[in-house]
């Protein structure tokens, strides 16, 4: 007996679209209905008619969506296409607790080979290999019977009328608890395979097309430095360090009960370093963050505001200032395209730097020699330097520290989070966590040799925080409306340097003061003006976190 995967009949064009569906409906979005199942609305008989009407209405609107749009000479094509996103997709929603959406997609088409080599595992082959190539596979080997074009017109649009009929019967028939559902559990609809990965690629699609339309609009042209320099070498030196993933929760300078931070602990105690504890990202993608906290929009204005402007960056350099971005990421998502700026691929093939990838103190060794590039009349105005670290970017939080920062052991050393028991998770993410303090610590000690007399200054604060399986959630990129507070709260500290204090007039004891107000993103933009002393009308002193202390630029 010979088992073959081709079944002799050729299958009905309309039958083959059914099957596939009922692939699409069940299988493809298992991480879906295992959601629905735990929570404690569908529990019981009632709960069990509530789950299955909504198989069946996503079986029938599926059917109905394919019958329209797929027809015999493309159906095998697309319906591989359909099922690598529906298998890709719930990988990573039944793996991170993630969901689709338009900044998820974004996230994914700015994701640079090191970051998707770290995503990849054998579990991730497993479920691409039961949800893409044996169902694909089986489909690509059937034949399809050949159908007159108008009888088979007819049989498409008639079938994808009656799934639409029974569709909008099954919802209106359980309309109530369906709604309730979907009212109380907003993150659902961004689980409906595959319909929330097209509808998410359109709409990134959409929004990519409109931006690159828009004209880039000029800001801040009036700006100038408020403090001339008064003799050569005393120009400010600001330093911006962009983090990335690191949450506040575990951020040792706050409330959190492991000392994540020892070296920066040290600093603080000297008084001149502020650690601001109340602190919300504008996104919870770097995609979405970074872009926004350079904007002098706001996360209420920026996100949604198809208008292009220039961006903190631009102002500076409109100031005379020196400006440059140095990258250890994935890219500066736009912000740094008019400005100087560089990455750490020099430093491939050195002690800091594994293949593609490099720890962040390359950013440190990396610096001076681009500093020295930098236009000295520039330069002589002032400077500000933004790092934009690697962090604690996951999945793969092991490799983001060196062995000396391995305080926290034994730490998960994989990236398939959902395997490692949960204390090691956490030792892993702290373990990065020790490495941004040691980072961190060193790019303040390098600012203290400076030239005594020359205002030095660094400001911290990281771009989103991270899931660590809270509420089954890991990694980040929630929509900001359905995030945990752990993707959206995030650590942000400053430093001063005695000169820039007595420059300035900056009240130390006025500034810690802020430490424990709410602030976020939105205030980067007008509190870095500030440490420049940069003034312009686009500036706005009730965002200045430093407008209440720095008596000199009242």
């Amino acid at each position: 007996m010979t088992l073959t995967l081709t079944r002799r009949t050729p299958w009905h064009p309309v039958l083959l679209i059914l099957t596939l569906a009922l692939w699409l409906a069940t299988a493809g979005n298992l991480p879906l209905w295992r959601v629905i199942w735990q929570l404690p609305e569908t529990q019981g008989w009632h709960a069990v008619l509530t789950v299955s009407t909504l198989v069946l209405a996503v079986l029938a609107f599926t059917v109905a969506v394919l019958c329209l749009l797929v027809w015999p000479r493309w159906l095998k094509p697309v319906a591989l296409v359909l099922l690598a996103l529906a298998a890709s997709s719930s990988y990573f929603m039944q793996s991170y607790g993630v969901v689709i959406d338009a900044s998820m997609i974004a996230n994914v088409v700015n994701t640079n080979t090191s970051e998707a080599l770290d995503l990849l595992s054998w579990s991730m082959l497993w479920t691409l290999c039961l949800g893409l190539v044996l169902p694909g596979l089986w489909l690509w080997r059937q034949p399809v019977r050949s159908v007159g074009s108008r009888r088979l017109l007819g049989q498409q649009l008639g079938t994808m009328v009656l799934a639409l009929v029974l569709a909008v019967v099954l919802l209106w028939l359980s309309f109530q608890d369906v709604a309730s559902l979907m009212r109380n559990h907003k993150s659902l609809r961004y689980m409906i395979n595959p319909f929330n990965t097209v509808y998410a690629l359109v709409r990134h699609g959409v929004g990519q097309a409109e931006r690159s339309q828009q004209v880039l609009q000029a800001l801040g042209e009036d700006a100038h430095v408020v403090l001339p320099v008064g003799k050569p070498g005393a120009a400010p030196l600001i330093v911006l360090v962009v983090g990335e993933t690191a949450r506040a929760d575990n951020f040792g300078l706050g409330s959190y009960a492991r000392d994540t931070t020892p070296e920066l602990r040290q600093l603080q105690g000297a008084g001149d370093l502020v650690y601001y504890s109340q602190v919300s990202s504008c996104g919870t993608n770097t995609e979405t963050s970074v872009p926004c906290m350079f904007s002098h929009l706001g996360r209420k204005n920026y996100v949604g505001n198809g208008a292009r402007y220039e961006n903190l960056l631009d102002i500076l350099q409109h100031a005379g200032l020196a400006v440059l971005w140095l990258d250890n990421q994935s890219g500066c998502k736009g912000v740094c395209d008019r400005v100087p700026h560089a990455d750490t691929h020099e430093q491939r093939g050195t002690a800091l730097c594994d293949g593609d990838e490099c720890l962040d103190e390359a950013l440190l060794r990396q610096l001076p020699a681009q500093l020295a590039q930098l236009d000295p009349a520039k330069r002589a105005r002032g400077t500000v330097v933004v790092l934009h670290q690697m962090g604690s970017h996951g999945p793969a939080y092991f490799k983001r520290s060196t062995p000396a920062m391995k305080a926290f052991l034994p730490e998960c050393n994989s990236n398939a989070l959902q395997d490692c028991p949960r204390q090691q998770l956490v030792n892993a993410y702290d373990n990065s966590l020790r490495y941004t303090d040691h980072f961190l610590a060193q790019t303040i000690h390098w600012l203290q040799t400076q030239a005594p007399e020359q205002p030095t200054a660094l400001m911290y604060v990281s771009d989103h925080g991270e899931s660590l399986g809270e509420k089954g959630l890991y990694l980040h990129g929630m929509p900001y409306a359905l995030a945990p507070q752990e993707q959206t709260h995030v650590p942000m500290l400053m430093w001063f340097s005695k000169s820039l204090q007595q420059e300035r007039g900056l009240q130390m004891s006025c500034a810690q003061a802020q430490a424990s107000k709410p602030w976020s993103h939105d205030n980067l933009f007008h509190t870095v003006l500030d440490l420049s002393g940069v003034q312009t009308r686009v500036a706005q002193a009730r965002l200045d976190m430093l407008s209440a202390c720095d008596r000199k630029l009242l």
